[in-house]
């Protein structure tokens, strides 16, 4: 299920889109892998979804919007795992071959066809109000930074470490049900540089953030920033990952003249349009949270990748 409007490309992507744009940055499989048997990359993610099922389904189970939740909770699973093991007898089965974009829509899929709309909307509650009530003093210990460079650079450590807080990880949702993740302890125990290399979305997918909860306390204002020139837009999306060629039309329109496009997090920024080209400067930012990853860049678990792509007019 995505958003009910008419999706378009964003009129920033280089052109022609078919010959310059792929939204997942990890090939899954060549032209010359057999079509009828999944690929190693293939059998690799199948399993990084598999082991998070059951995360999945005790968050749905502890859905209490939604009626006799531990009973539909347990249908999720099975029909959600059945389809993953099709795909490693049958890659080209349910729309396949699988990509970390179908996965996603697949497992989202399951979820709103049992009646859960959002499983993770009590924890995003709870970390949101923790994050506001932090906001306004990490803003002050920013602003107090005299040096420019080292200011924006722990501007940059602030988003990574909001950035480990990923549900979606099925090593991060166990660490956050033992002993939860504290923003201060996050940003001292980042991974030390050098490292490897605002739009929001339509409907709830994992913990990420969506177009209604976006810079809201209890009076709908944040607390400590200006955001007289901020817009903000519904970017259509309602996966933890994002492909470029159907974004809202609203964000089509008002980003087409923009200067800079950022994608942040793993899931939109590494996973997917980590190599996207773009008409303007572009930045992609974010954790590795997955081996898998790691693994295809060449790096360690939990690197932080901050890539910056100038146009030269």
């Amino acid at each position: 299920m995505e958003s009910s409007c008419e999706m378009v490309a964003l009129p920033l992507l280089t052109t022609p889109i078919e010959a310059n744009y792929r939204a997942c940055t990890i090939p899954y499989r060549f032209p010359s892998d057999n079509p009828k048997k999944p690929t190693p990359t293939e059998l690799s993610w199948i399993d990084l979804f598999l082991n998070s099922v059951s995360s999945f389904q005790k968050r749905a189970e502890s859905d209490d919007t939604v009626a006799d939740a531990p009973t539909r909770a347990e249908k999720f699973a099975l029909r959600y795992t059945e389809i993953l093991e099709d795909f490693k007898k049958d890659p080209e089965s349910h729309g396949g071959p699988p990509d970390c974009i179908l996965l996603c829509r697949i497992r989202e899929q399951v979820l709103r066809e049992l009646g859960f709309r959002d499983i993770f909307k009590k924890v995003k509650d709870e970390e949101n109000a923790k994050a506001i009530s932090l906001f306004e003093g990490v803003v002050r210990v920013n602003d107090a930074i005299e040096d420019e460079a080292k200011r924006v650079e722990n501007l940059i450590k602030g988003i990574f470490a909001g950035n480990i807080f990923d549900l979606g990880s099925a090593q991060l949702a166990e660490l956050f049900s033992k002993d939860g993740i504290s923003f201060l302890a996050s940003c001292q125990n980042l991974v030390p540089r050098p490292w490897v290399v605002l739009a929001a979305n339509d409907l709830p997918s994992i913990n990420d953030v969506t177009y209604p909860e976006l810079l809201k306390d209890e009076t709908g204002k944040l607390v400590g920033v200006d955001t007289s020139n901020l817009l903000i837009a519904n970017s259509g999306n309602d996966l933890p990952v994002i492909d470029l060629t159907r974004v809202s039309q609203e964000l089509a329109y008002l980003a087409s003249d923009a200067d800079l496009v950022i994608l942040e997090g793993m899931g939109r920024g590494i996973e997917t349009n980590l190599y996207a080209q773009f008409k303007c400067d572009s930045l992609k930012i974010g954790m590795v949270k997955h081996p898998e990853v790691a693994q295809f860049l060449g790096g360690r678990l939990y690197d932080c990748v901050f890539k910056y792509n100038e146009v030269l007019s």
